[in-house]
């Protein structure tokens, strides 16, 4: 199993570069940038695909309704040549939350949007459609998913999926059963909040109070009560080594190909944590 760093949108562009160039120099495979309503994930790729070399750049993910398939296929082949190819574009629907409410766009039918956008996205991106960028390799596309319509999807037309929120029993036993049953090696890409720590309630506590919302949002409290639990926060993994490392083990042997490291508490709970992702990239 590879590990990556899940980096968020939220710190400034030079502090987004500088943590894919701590992840290179820690021996992690990828470096993962998000999108919520701050910085641009995929020019950021761009831009730390360019300082920072042999590392694989991912969006995790890019929202699609508000962008037209052909565009972002221009801008995902664009950051591919500006990586040398190293990028991986993580798309998915997002929320009605967002959709509707911050873009006011409709959020009708999201399973029918996302498949008839990933169509026309992988045309785009093989160079069969209108778009052609010199130099450029389709990049291998992920889609976000948690519910059986969304996997089914991920594995027709997508590479895979990256997850969020999901724990190891999910990962075993309805991410991979669903995304197995219609493709074959899929990537499962999953993103963990982890702290090496010595205050796990407080971290936790930490993190119900700035993510807490995300517990609400239909897809998201679909998939905890699924999983027992009532806030995003209680699925941090917080503690010493040993206990943060059993539990990244723990993901490797439910079928997740990619841990993709989200670290909180504070910089020196960080800086240990993204160590230890260091040395278990190494041993895994």
């Amino acid at each position: 199993m590879r590990i990556g760093l899940y980096i968020g949108d939220q710190s400034g562009l030079q502090s987004q570069i500088d943590q894919a160039r701590a992840a290179a120099e820690h021996g992690l495979a990828s470096a993962f940038f998000n999108q919520v309503l701050a910085w641009d994930p995929l020019t950021v790729a761009a831009l730390a695909g360019a300082a920072v070399p042999g590392i694989e750049l991912g969006t995790a993910i890019v929202q699609t309704y508000p962008r037209h398939p052909i565009s972002l296929a221009g801008q995902a082949l664009t950051v591919g040549v500006a990586t040398g190819n190293r990028f991986t574009l993580g798309v998915g629907p997002s929320h009605k939350q967002f959709i509707e409410d911050v873009y006011g766009l409709s959020y009708d039918r999201p399973a029918q949007h996302t498949r008839e956008y990933l169509t026309t996205l992988r045309t785009e991106l093989s160079g069969t459609g209108h778009i052609q960028v010199p130099g450029s390799q389709p990049p291998p596309v992920l889609l976000s998913a948690l519910g059986p319509a969304m996997l089914r999807i991920a594995g027709e037309l997508a590479d895979g999926t990256v997850t969020v929120w999901a724990t190891p029993g999910t990962i075993a036993e309805h991410i991979r059963p669903k995304i197995d049953a219609v493709a074959k090696d899929p990537r499962v890409v999953t993103a963990v909040m982890l702290s090496v720590t010595s205050r796990p309630d407080t971290v936790r506590d930490e993190v119900a109070g700035a993510l807490g919302f995300a517990s609400d949002l239909p897809a998201y409290r679909t998939l905890l009560d699924r999983q027992g639990q009532r806030n995003v926060a209680e699925t941090v993994v917080a503690g010493d080594e040993d206990t943060v490392a059993s539990a990244v083990r723990a993901y490797a042997d439910a079928g997740a190909t990619e841990v993709v490291v989200s670290l909180v508490g504070d910089d020196e709970e960080k800086a240990r944590t993204l160590k230890l992702a260091g040395e278990l990239a190494r041993s895994l």
